[in-house]
This record gives structure tokens, sequence and C-alpha cells, in this order.
């Protein structure tokens, strides 16, 4: 029995083709340059810092600025809180969006077009930060830590992106379930949460940056508790000479002169924990960000 030799085509390079590689090259230059230089900021002397002979690559290598930013208990108590609050609003996140979105889902859910009508509505048109601040205010949330958490407990993007990948989800596989006598929650936990992975990871990689990475929460709603203060808000006072970070000065060096050090390394210390998140849930994030727009 002669075996059958599988024949194998190969799409011919077109000229579309280069220019998209050649658009991506530089696409992908121009977020790891930037990233590049404050590094090599991070690690080189402030004389040389002072002349702008660092580009992309250290000038007088030293680790003086990394270590002092270590050193510093607010800034790594800062930087453990706000680990603390992505972890939860994360978790908090995607619960309210599996509740919110699950019975979208049943067309027999009555008031079900007014509930999502509400729901996008809230999209297209905010209150703004006064009315926001005074709800925040009524709510005894100004200055309270909670509102770093509360207000990102449910995101209406999230939860149409969690409901349209549950449409996705094959009718039938529900319908077995309930001539089994499953009820919905029993559904939801048996069928459509092991099936709704990628799309979880999607979301709470979302909410994890959008929650790290915030910090005019804290600017408006937390001025008199500098405490609880996340790490990009602690990185903004830095930034803006407004915190000092100790810092020992070898060599006769003045601690202004290692400010530009000391702020390129506390931005690099604190993009390191959201970028070690992302290569876990690499894997699902295309296949979630596309499922959940088959139906609308």
């Amino acid at each position: 029995m002669s075996k059958k030799r599988k024949k194998h085509y190969t799409k011919a390079t077109t000229p579309g083709d280069i220019v998209i590689v050649i658009l991506m090259v530089i696409l992908a230059l121009l977020c790891i340059l930037p990233v590049l230089n404050v590094l090599a900021n991070a690690l080189s002397s402030p004389e040389a810092i002072m002349r702008r002979e660092v580009t992309i690559f250290p000038v007088e290598l030293q680790t003086q600025a990394f270590a002092s930013i270590i050193g510093d208990s607010r800034f790594m108590f800062s930087l453990g809180w706000t680990a603390l609050i992505t972890v939860i609003v994360v978790i908090l996140n995607l619960v309210m969006t599996v509740l919110a979105a699950y019975p979208l889902t049943y067309n027999s859910l009555k008031g079900r077009k007014i509930i999502s009508f509400y729901m996008i509505f809230t999209m297209l048109f905010g209150a703004g930060l006064i009315p926001t601040f005074m709800l925040f205010r009524d709510l005894g949330l100004l200055n309270n830590p909670l509102v770093l958490i509360l207000p990102g407990m449910l995101g209406v993007f999230n939860m149409i992106l969690m409901r349209n990948f549950f449409l996705g989800i094959p009718e039938s596989l529900k319908e077995s379930a309930e001539i089994d006598g499953a009820g919905p929650m029993t559904i939801l936990w048996k069928i459509y949460i092991p099936l709704s992975l990628p799309s979880f990871a999607t979301i709470g990689l979302f909410v994890a940056v959008g929650r790290w990475n915030g910090f005019q929460d804290a600017l408006f709603f937390l001025t008199a508790a500098p405490d609880w203060h996340p790490i990009q808000m602690l990185l903004y006072n830095i930034t803006q000479n407004a915190t000092q970070v100790d810092v020992a000065s070898p060599g006769g060096v003045s601690v202004q002169q290692w400010g530009a050090a000391i702020r390129n390394a506390a931005i690099v210390v604190a993009m390191v924990p959201i970028l070690c998140v992302y290569p876990f849930i690499q894997k699902y994030f295309v296949k979630g960000a596309t499922l959940g727009a088959v139906k609308g």
C-alpha cells in the first residue's frame, strides 16, 4: 500500500506582506525603545545623564538608583498595596461581570432589552468628575481606600464582551443540561465558566492593566490619604518631585543629581509586576478577544 505524499503549498510573499512586516517592526521599536531608554537612564550615572550621553545603553553602569528604590519602605508598601487591590479588583470584576452578563443571555428574561440599553447608555454618557466627586462624598468614599476598589467592580464593556462570549457557546449544551434537570446556576458553573477561561483571561488582563496604571482616582479622591496611594500615584509624585526617595550619595554626588536615575528606576520597578503577568495569559488573549465578538 503506497503512502500518499502530502503536498505543501507555500504562499508567495507579496509587497503588501513586506509593508505590513515593516510597519509592525516600526511599531515594535516605538514601543520598545522608550522602555530601553528608561532602563538605560536608571542604570547610568548621574553625570552621564546630565551630559545627555544616555540613549538605549547604560553609560557608567551603576545600580544605586535601584537599590534606593527597593530600599524605600514607602515605595515597596505602595507596590504591594497596588498588587493587592489589583488582585481584589480583578476577582470582583470577573464575578460581577459574569453575574451581569449571564442573565442577559436568556431571551426569557423580562426587561432584557431595557437593562441592556441602560447599561450601554452609561458607556456613552458619563456624569462627569464633579457629580462623581459629590457621589463619592455622600457615600463616604473620599479619602477611603475602598474608592480604589468599589468603582472598578463592573465595566460595561467587559460585560458586553462576556455576554457575547456566552452567546457563542452552543445553545444545545444549555438545553441538554436543562433536560437533565440542571438549573441556571448549575449550567453557569458546570458549562459556561469552564468554557470561558479565554474570555476570563482577556477581561482579567484589561482590568489588571487598568487598575495597575490607574492614578487619577487617587489624585482626585485620596487627597488627604497619601498612605493609601497606589504605585502610579506615588510614581507621579516622584516624577513631579513632590515625593523624595532617600538615597545614599557615593562619591560626593548630591541627592538632587540622583533624581533622574531614581525616577527612571522607579518607573522600571513599577512596570515589572504587570509585565510578568502577561506571558502567562498571552495564549488565551487573542482567542478570548475574538470569540467575544462572534455575536452581538
